[in-house]
């Protein structure tokens, strides 16, 4: 701290401190032969030039200072008997005391010089009549006014009166001519004008040794030619911008808002703080880590704001105070220095060491803080937009505040923040040391300032209740490490791990075959399929499958066994799987359109040795030891003679069938679903309502919505529309739909997004579509829904290891449309999704996590692959003892109505230019331009580094013009988040499960 001489004037008890936190500057190097202190006498030149702070200020003022932002503000409320006489003349007073009251900057040529007007010059107090209960609004209204600096003292008197004894007196100086020090040395020297004043005197003070414009010319000395590689100047610049080299250009905490291209300034504060306690124990922290309780806030925070989701590297603007010199002790003066502390978050650090980087970073900023901010940005020269600040835009600012108030004879004196709705950056944390009488530590106030373009009230009310936390917590345990402190408020932790999770789920203790065959016996003759013109009933597919299970039997198969099938969608497909089922084995399908030699890979780690398939299929190649081809014998309405004596009792755990997707490596992993998952889904509560009593069959059998598509109707009572063999077109596919009366389906996101471009109204007889696989397109679904007013569409999430399906989001008739991307939605019964950090400890709404599915619907596994199974199926710390939850590879977070949003997936991060960049999130605003059907971004290579490139295909009838497509992904999303191209394709290439296939999309246009 820079110790303070003891002022002459008469303040209540210890005065009370505004300015920036006192951290102890380090000194630089003084160059040789030039002294650093500052001289009684500064030699005056005809041009006063204005300090390189004074010059930034002036720059950023020059069009305009929107809502007094740059404008300090202090009230004083007064209960007494005022003497306005005496107070103007002791704001005269104050005035002709310090020049910099009373200098003005005009210009000529751009270039601004520092005028001082004469003593005698000052304005007396604006009064304003009003009440009481006004005085407060009527400030706030004055002190945003902003200043014409080229013409205008930069010190206004606003004097708000009862006309009886309540009295506002604000004062209101613009930063251009002090800081928040010299409010202090402002308002004592006005205490002890207005107290000699009362007795007829003028103020008998010292006088002051210099003035501001000696010391501008003097800080202009001390710096030297910039252009002079051994000046002290080039010197601290070349050091700092070693030090802040690759520094992400803005940091990458999530907004409510996207940023806009011009920021408004707008801004709000919010409030909170610690308790003594923990005051106390960070003070002892601090001191043993040769720190300041500042630096110990800035570090929690910076921790804070990377476990939110703002990076692991930070820029943190700070403010400090640069009166060094004894000169400068008493002077009214912008005296602040603006430093970056780059704060260095990663590896998991415990709160110590974390402690010590920022410790380190600070010092070296301070010892270095001579250098001019504008000097910094031009020597990074990271790339300037109007809607950020360079190099940093979030700031911690420190002030102490001992209590006193200044003292005005005859006046019950209280001073009052007065704060203007604006805001510099897109965060300010505002940090507040308390001491009680004895100088103990009494609390720790912390005050955000927040961009309102970016953040909602609550949003910053959370962040900083999150603060109070963490301070708590590092407060209690400052050797843990930081990520291990939970940043959960207890309604929180609630919300998120219980009362957003699925309702619970009926115990399902049967299996897929038993309770099929329960239905067929309650209603035999209902239509259980229909393909083409036949239609077959539950009892006669009953039968069939009790068929298939004797023949499977009388080949081998024996319970536990896997049979795989290869056969075109139809009755007997059905009927093969429930035979299988019924055999006591798991079936396994296989894609028709995959390579042979995969289809081989797939049978051989499935250990499937008998195949059922239809007749005239090639199964050369397939290694399998019997081949049974369906429809040899028997028919779908043929009786079944003696077939229920093969039917296996079977477990609700045992293997139902196993389905093989696409691995990382290139390697197919086989899911191993269990019966009891399936007759979860089939059960499940969403079913309820009959919407899908009639669902279509249209997926590749090896694909798994196949799952939903024949096990929900067939477990319910309701019935199957079988789709003709090979691919539908999409004309084909609507008429389909029509003709059947079907009521209930799946499309895939590609399928879904050409139907709602080509023919949305023919999706219009269903009572409920689902679409997943991939993001929902926000157009897409908005324009089946404009379409078709009586469907619901529902956006479905589940990887094959949930058993199809994980969440569902239905947007029914009459509800809204999602403002942005579709979500996830809520789990399903006895399903729980949980987002988590890297510790897998649940994040707060609205912070990225990875997403974790848990509960009923969980696969058994990867056949085979204990290791792959143990590193994706975890043990759940959310359930009870033996609870397993699914680690998806997902990006995703919870809103804060309880619903998740899929945000992309973990693997597809990258950084460019420092910054993380989810393609997904882009993916989903490209998708959002109403000319767009689909959107793809990838990311790719160029001689300067990876760029971001992306991809579109028309919505029916409109024509993308890449240029507005980039326009608006630049209204929604960070700058660089924007893909540097945008391509308009016809349509995407897809992989056979029907998704944009992105190594086969060409190279992007220009």
């Amino acid at each position: 701290m820079v110790r303070r001489a003891a002022r002459p004037r008469a303040v209540r008890g210890a005065a009370r401190r505004r300015r920036t936190h006192p951290v102890r500057r380090v000194p630089a190097r003084p160059r040789p032969g030039r002294p650093r202190r500052l001289r009684s006498t500064v030699r005056r030149t005809a041009v006063i030039p204005l300090s390189h702070a004074q010059r930034r200020l002036w720059f950023l003022c020059r069009d305009g200072d929107p809502g007094g932002l740059h404008n300090i503000p202090v009230g004083l409320s007064l209960r007494g008997d005022l003497d306005r006489a005496a107070l103007t003349a002791a704001l005269a007073d104050v005035t002709d005391r310090h020049e910099a009251l009373r200098t003005v900057f005009p210009h000529e040529d751009g270039v601004p010089r520092q005028h001082v007007l004469d003593p005698g010059t000052a304005q007396g107090p604006d009064v304003t009549a009003a009440p009481a209960d006004e005085h407060p609004d009527r400030a706030r209204e004055a002190a945003a006014r902003p200043f014409d600096l080229a013409a205008e003292p930069p010190l206004r008197a606003h004097l708000f009166t009862d006309g009886d004894r309540d009295h506002h007196l604000l004062l209101v100086l613009h930063h251009i001519a002090g800081d928040g020090a010299s409010l202090d040395v402002l308002l004592g020297d006005l205490s002890a004008a207005y107290t000699a004043r009362l007795t007829g005197r003028e103020p008998d003070w010292p006088e002051l040794p210099v003035q501001y414009p000696d010391y501008a010319l003097w800080r202009h000395d001390v710096l030297g030619d910039p252009d002079d590689p051994d000046s002290e100047h080039a010197r601290q610049l070349d050091h700092r911008a070693r030090a802040l080299a690759g520094l992400p250009e803005e940091h990458t905490l999530p907004t409510d808002r996207p940023r806009p291209a011009t920021a408004s300034h707008r801004g709000a504060v919010v409030t909170a703080g610690t308790g003594a306690p923990t005051h106390a124990r960070l003070a002892g922290l601090a001191r043993d880590r040769r720190a300041t309780v500042f630096m110990t806030v800035q570090a929690a925070f910076a921790a804070l704001l990377t476990r939110l989701g703002a990076g692991t590297d930070l820029a943190l603007g700070c403010p400090v105070d640069g009166r060094d010199d004894e000169a400068l002790e008493h002077l009214v003066g912008l005296f602040v220095d603006t430093v970056v502390v780059r704060a260095d978050t990663s590896g998991d650090p415990a709160f110590t060491d974390l402690l010590d980087r920022v410790r380190d970073a600070a010092l070296d900023a301070h010892a270095h803080r001579d250098v001019p901010f504008d000097a910094l940005v031009e020597r990074l020269n990271p790339p300037r937009t109007p809607g950020r600040h360079p190099l940093f835009q979030i700031a911690v600012a420190g002030r102490r505040d001992t209590g006193g108030e200044p003292v005005l004879p005859g006046l019950r004196t209280r001073t009052d923040a007065v704060r203007t709705p604006t805001a510099k950056f897109d965060l300010t944390l505002e940090v507040d040391e308390r001491s009680d009488a004895t100088d103990r530590p009494a609390g720790i106030g912390l005050t955000l300032e927040y961009a309102t373009d970016l953040f909602d009230d609550d949003t910053a009310r959370r962040l900083l209740d999150r603060l109070v936390l963490l301070l708590d917590a590092v407060a209690a345990d400052p050797a843990a490490p930081v990520a291990a402190h939970d940043l959960l408020t207890p309604d929180e932790r609630a919300a998120v791990t219980e009362d957003w999770q699925g309702a619970p789920a009926a115990p399902h203790d049967t299996t897929v075959h038993a309770l099929f065959a329960r239905r067929a016996a309650a209603h035999p003759e209902r239509t259980a399929a229909v393909c083409g013109d036949r239609e077959t009933s539950y009892g006669a597919l009953d039968a069939l499958a009790d068929r298939t299970a004797a023949r499977l039997a009388a080949a081998g198969v024996r319970p536990g066994d896997t049979v795989a099938l290869l056969m075109d969608r139809s009755v007997e497909l059905i009927a093969a799987c429930l035979g299988v089922l019924k055999a006591g084995a798991a079936y396994l399908p296989l894609d028709a359109r995959a390579p042979r030699a995969r289809s081989a890979a797939v049978v051989s780690g499935a250990g499937a040795t008998v195949l059922v398939t239809d007749p005239g299929t090639d199964t050369d190649g397939l290694g399998v030891r019997h081949v049974l081809h369906f429809g040899a014998e028997g028919t779908a309405g043929a009786p079944a003679h003696g077939g229920t004596a093969a039917v296996a009792p079977g477990h609700p755990d045992d293997l139902a069938y196993v389905m093989y997707t696409s691995g990382s490596t290139g390697t197919p992993k086989g899911v191993a679903v269990a019966h009891r998952e399936v007759v979860a889904l089939a059960l499940d509560g969403h079913w309820r309502g009959g919407a899908h009593g009639r669902v279509l069959f249209r997926s590749p059998h090896a694909f798994d919505a196949s799952t939903y598509e024949l096990w929900v109707p067939l477990l319910t009572g309701g019935l199957v529309v079988v789709a003709p063999p090979g691919d539908l077109d999409v004309p084909g596919l609507a008429r389909l739909i029509g003709d059947r009366r079907v009521t209930g389906t799946f499309l895939t996101a590609t399928l879904f997004n050409e139907l709602a471009d080509r023919c949305p109204e023919r999706l219009g007889t269903l009572r409920e579509v689902m679409t997943g696989g991939e993001a929902a397109s926000p157009a897409a679904v908005r324009r089946v829904r404009a379409h078709c007013p009586d469907t619901t569409v529902t956006n479905a999430y589940g990887p094959t290891e949930t058993t199809t399906f994980a969440a569902l989001f239905p947007l029914a008739p009459g509800d809204d449309d999602p403002a942005g991307q579709v979500p996830v939605g809520r789990p399903l019964d006895g399903t729980e999704l949980h987002v988590l950090d890297d510790r897998l400890a649940p994040v707060p709404p609205g912070v990225t996590g990875e997403l974790y599915v848990a509960g009923a619907g969980l696969a058994r596994g990867y056949l085979g692959r204990p290791g792959l199974t143990a590193e994706r199926f975890t043990a759940c710390p959310y359930g009870p003892p033996g609870t397993r939850m699914y680690r998806t590879g997902d990006l995703a977070r919870w809103t804060r109505d309880g619903r998740v949003e899929y945000l992309g997936r973990a693997d597809r991060q990258i950084k460019i230019r420092g910054m993380r960049i989810e393609p997904g999130e882009v993916e989903n605003v490209l998708a959002g331009h109403p000319d767009v059907g689909r959107a793809a971004v990838t990311v790719v290579p160029t001689p300067a580094g990876p760029v971001l490139a992306g991809y579109a295909v028309p919505a029916e009838g409109r024509r993308p013009d890449p240029v507005a497509l980039r326009a608006h992904l630049r209204g929604e999303l960070p700058d660089w988040t924007v893909p540097l191209t945008v391509t308009v394709l016809d349509r995407f290439p897809v992989t056979p499960n029907g998704k944009i296939d992105t190594a086969a999309l060409p190279a992007p246009g220009p």
